[in-house]
């Protein structure tokens, strides 16, 4: 048996240096998920392994890090860019990932607390403790992702390890020093400038953000990190957070009396920083080089992340519209504009009460907890909706009522029992099914010729006099003009702007005339 405080004989593998390296050798060049779900089993028998001197605890964890880089990268694209119905791969990779970080984020850990303990290989290993608590802080910020990549919850112990680490580096004088976390130009950073990128992507209200968007925000907070600001007094900040007692960071309220273990933090000139990012992608269409989002999302995904980004770093957040009433009932829910359109089900006939027919038992019900003008607060029953997600355009129609509405899904968090709880704003409580083509291809001889269902948001414009319609994604090229037709008459649409877009639908403005002979 070993003796431990001696450094006896490590009986584990990777204990010998050159089986180590066979080890990573070995690993399946053919299959990333399964080589990254070896390395994670590596880990985890290292974390389980008590014996191993300090300094090759560190050298085995560095080692598998090393072999795990660019694997994680990869199926961390595949997961964000996967369709979210392929459910069996896709919880295969979320573990994969959130697996790799979990034991990446304890195994860093185990070495800090041989560290603190004196034990064998501390003095050979002195000068990467700064990097051991980067490295914590890092892992830690993937689970905080990947927790909230599905909307939660977040473990406690999450936001216990990140205040008890940036705590020793605060205590220990090295926070704020340029230290190499990995090799590279990417991996220079500051102890101070990673638990900044955990605390401000938090404070970004990701639960409002689909997973791609929720990905960038995280990139863009690591970007900026550096004009990000910590300070032990509230003035120029919006966020705090107690080491003492450690969460999420909350808003500073007016009033708040500082004390010893608090910190404050904000964006700092890093909103500043987000806003010339928005303005040079308007200006010139494309994400400055040098700034690593981790891959190529598209225009309207990264502009749309920003702008979320600003007003939630602001010294104003988005303030509620409407007063949240709370409430009980239940809500009848179709998700994806295919179902909304299947089940209002329009017909070629003199009426506008497109609210009869309706297929008995369509969609999902969902217990509403609370009202407002502006939509519903409502559970998601555990079983259902594997395909809802923050950006899902739902129909919505409440008990006792005739008309189905169209709403989007804005929140998504999960509480400790696994329950959803969403946010839906609510674009219209009467969905208007209608008609629309190319314009001039349309006529009441050849009406379904060329032609494709959608949804008109209102019975008349708004005082900009612009009316609102849900298409099908694709049809809207901001260029063309539209015909629409509903009921007996017909009217062509100008485009003004599309309000927001996803791969599944196009929520446009449109200026609307009725046609000559409509």
């Amino acid at each position: 048996m070993a003796i431990k405080w001696l450094g006896g004989k490590v009986d584990h593998p990777m204990s010998d240096a050159k089986r180590a390296r066979e080890l990573i050798d070995e690993l399946p060049s053919n299959d990333p998920a399964k080589a990254l779900e070896e390395i994670t089993h590596w880990l985890d028998t290292i974390n389980q392994t008590g014996e191993f001197k300090l300094n090759q605890r560190f050298e085995n964890i560095d080692l598998l890090d090393s072999a795990a880089r660019k694997l994680v990268r990869k199926l961390s694209q595949d997961y964000l860019l996967m369709p979210r119905q392929l459910k069996f791969q896709e919880n295969r990779l979320w573990n994969a990932n959130f697996g790799l970080w979990r034991q990446l984020g304890d195994g860093y850990l185990h070495c800090l607390k041989q560290y603190e303990d004196g034990l064998i290989g501390m003095t050979i290993i002195r000068k990467s403790l700064p990097v051991i608590v980067a490295r914590i802080i890092r892992a830690l910020t993937h689970q905080l992702k990947w927790q909230l990549l599905r909307y939660g919850p977040v473990e406690p112990r999450i936001w216990s390890e990140l205040a008890q680490v940036y705590s020793i580096a605060d205590q220990q004088g090295f926070a704020d020093s340029e230290i190499a976390i990995y090799p590279g130009v990417l991996g220079e950073s500051k102890v101070r400038r990673e638990f900044l990128t955990a605390m401000m992507f938090s404070a970004s209200s990701p639960e409002g953000l689909p997973p791609l968007r929720q990905e960038i925000a995280e990139r863009t907070a690591a970007h900026l990190a550096s004009a990000f600001r910590i300070s032990t007094r509230p003035d120029g900040c919006t966020h705090c957070v107690d080491l003492a007692s450690p969460g999420p960071p909350v808003r500073l309220f007016k009033g708040v009396e500082p004390k010893a273990t608090m910190r404050f933090i904000g964006a700092g000139k890093g909103l500043a920083d987000l806003h010339q990012l928005i303005a040079k992608i308007l200006e010139t269409g494309a994400v400055p080089d040098g700034v690593n989002l981790g891959g190529d999302y598209g225009k309207e995904n990264v502009i749309g992340t920003f702008r979320h980004l600003a007003l939630y770093w602001s010294e104003r957040p988005p303030a509620r519209s409407s007063e949240r009433r709370r409430s009980a009932g239940r809500i009848t829910v179709v998700p994806g504009l295919n179902d909304i359109l299947k089940t209002l089900d329009p017909s070629d006939d003199d009426t506008l009460d497109f609210s009869l027919n309706q297929p008995a038992g369509s969609g999902e019900s969902w217990i509403v907890e609370d009202v407002s003008e502006g939509g519903y607060g409502a559970v998601i029953p555990t079983v259902k909706s594997d395909w809802i997600r923050v950006g899902t355009l739902v129909g919505v129609r409440s008990e006792g009522s005739k008309y189905w509405g169209i709403g989007l899904i804005r929140r998504i968090v999960r509480d400790a029992q696994q329950q959803r709880h969403v946010g839906i704003q609510v674009l219209t409580k009467t969905a208007i099914p209608v008609k629309i083509s190319r314009s001039g291809t349309l006529s009441f001889t050849n009406a379904d010729r060329g032609t494709e269902q959608a949804i008109l948001l209102s019975t008349g414009p708004d005082s900009k006099g612009e009316i609102g319609v849900v298409l099908r994604c694709g049809l809207f090229n901001g260029r063309d003009r539209l015909d629409m037709t509903v009921r007996d008459k017909s009217f062509q649409l100008t485009p003004v702007s599309l309000v927001e877009g996803s791969d599944d639908f196009d929520w446009v403005k449109f200026k609307a005339q009725v046609r000559a002979g409509g």
